[in-house]
């Protein structure tokens, strides 16, 4: 495969029309400067692979030229369908992050689809945000940087960390997230750490993690109401947004059947960029409530950096 580099940059003046291409588009903190799309959201630059145009030109049997599909910059080298939300792409002094993979086709009522038939952007064309300013132009390399969601797994166990009893809630934890990631086919890092029911201890872990990077902490043990069950307190000082949603229905879910589920004191919400979710000490429980975070963990990625996904 070539390697990856920017074919054609274009703009429009006006939304759902033809681009025309251009010598340079200037990327500024809003998008491509004289481009309709710019604006404070988060598909200000979109993006349209030079193979995507191609296929369309066999199927539409006639030459498609740069912006007709009123793409920002023509790429070449990268199959920018697979790539994944949180992606980046450097360009030069410039960095996007994709943020939408797609977009709604309007059909007959937008000026692409009544001049050239059909449009390929809403299935392989990709809209990104901008994260560094800079000047592109045709020819310049890009360089594709896969996103790695980070996730730090911090078990609190007086007996494990003091060797008379196997951590098994946290390797639990790992082994669900390991699945979740993979069927994504997305990149991850997972870190598991063991250390007492220490309040002290688990908000420097916290504070450390965050800053790091962490996309996403999850706590296990400590969310009881014994004298040690430090966990909730701890980490509901630090948050600064609570989500309580998730932890009341896996509570009501479970204690239906079992009331002893009830007593679980877990929380989840933000720190900074990073979702910390609380977890009780045993692999049942632990099965039980990660299988409803799961489902809502990547739309709580985007809500927390303002992608709109609804």
């Amino acid at each position: 495969m070539n390697s990856p580099k920017v074919i054609s940059v274009n703009i429009s003046e006006k939304k759902g029309t033809i681009k025309h291409p251009v010598e340079e588009i200037t990327v500024t903190e809003a998008g491509v400067m004289e481009d309709a799309h710019a604006g404070d959201w988060h598909r200000q630059v979109s993006l349209l692979a030079m193979e995507s145009i191609e296929k369309f030109s066999k199927e539409a049997k006639r030459k498609i030229n740069f912006g007709e599909f009123a793409e920002n910059i023509t790429t070449q080298g990268i199959e920018l369908p697979e790539c994944h939300i949180f992606d980046r792409f450097q360009i030069g002094e410039t960095e996007l992050e994709l943020t939408q993979i797609g977009k709604e086709c309007h059909g007959t009522a937008c000026a692409i689809f009544k001049e050239v038939g059909n449009c390929v952007m809403p299935k392989e064309g990709v809209f990104c945000r901008v994260l560094k300013t800079g000047n592109i132009k045709p020819g310049d390399p890009i360089v594709y940087v896969p996103k790695v969601f980070r996730v730090s797994i911090i078990t609190l166990s007086d007996r494990a960390s003091g060797g008379r009893y196997e951590d098994r809630s946290g390797p639990k934890i790992r082994e669900i997230l390991d699945s979740f990631f993979s069927a994504r086919n997305q990149r991850f890092e997972i870190h598991n750490v063991l250390i007492p029911d220490d309040a002290d201890a688990l908000q420097k872990l916290l504070i450390q993690h965050k800053n790091d990077g962490a996309d996403f902490i999850f706590t296990t043990g400590g969310t009881g109401i014994g004298e040690r069950d430090i966990t909730v307190e701890t980490v509901s000082g630090m948050l600064d947004k609570q989500l309580p949603g998730i932890m009341e229905l896996i509570r009501v879910k479970y204690g239906m059947e079992k009331p002893n589920a009830l007593l679980s004191r877990g929380v989840a919400g933000t720190i900074g960029k990073t979702m910390v979710y609380t977890l009780p000490g045993s692999v049942k429980a632990v099965t039980e409530y990660m299988c409803e975070i799961t489902k809502t963990m990547e739309h709580a990625l985007f809500m927390l950096h303002g992608i709109d996904k609804h």
